[in-house]
């Protein structure tokens, strides 16, 4: 697939049925993809483990707990992806720069590197690197894509 390659959809929408063409950068679409995955996986992964818990609701404290670790991951998750989807679609849909993708691509790193630094470690007690550096650069990438918004303006 080419760097530069758009995927371009036709959509109507009116009683005159309008053509409104969008075009959108298949990386804005399959980071959106991804964190979708990531969300509705995590989800997934909640429901499992509630039931093998056989816990209806809430989650241990227990630092060391695989459902306390799902539910945190999944609840960071569902706090920042769905703005990141947005910002990726809406700056994906105004001819990305080469910048603007490489933010998008790192933004949904940070986004998995975040999941795994809870996910993956022994216990939520201690600081780890994948957490520290998966908040940190969502942090900064989604504010530099927010200022990637206000400058389209």
């Amino acid at each position: 697939m080419s760097f530069a390659r758009r995927n371009t959809r036709v959509f109507t929408a009116g009683e005159n049925r309008a053509m409104i063409r969008l075009t959108m950068h298949p990386i804005a679409i399959a980071c959106t993809a991804i964190l979708g995955l990531l969300l509705f996986g995590l989800g997934l992964a909640v429901s499992v483990q509630r039931f093998r818990e056989q816990r209806g609701m809430g989650a241990s404290d227990d630092p060391k707990n695989r459902l306390n670790k799902l539910v945190r991951a999944h609840a960071n998750t569902a706090e920042f992806a769905p703005f990141l989807a947005v910002l990726f679609l809406f700056l994906g849909s105004r001819d990305p720069s080469p910048f603007v993708l490489g933010l998008i691509i790192l933004a949904t790193a940070c986004r998995i590197l975040l999941v795994l630094g809870l996910v993956a470690t022994r216990s939520l007690a201690r600081p780890n690197p994948m957490r520290f550096i998966g908040a940190l650069g969502t942090y900064l990438t989604g504010a530099a894509l927010s200022v990637m918004l206000l400058a389209s303006l």
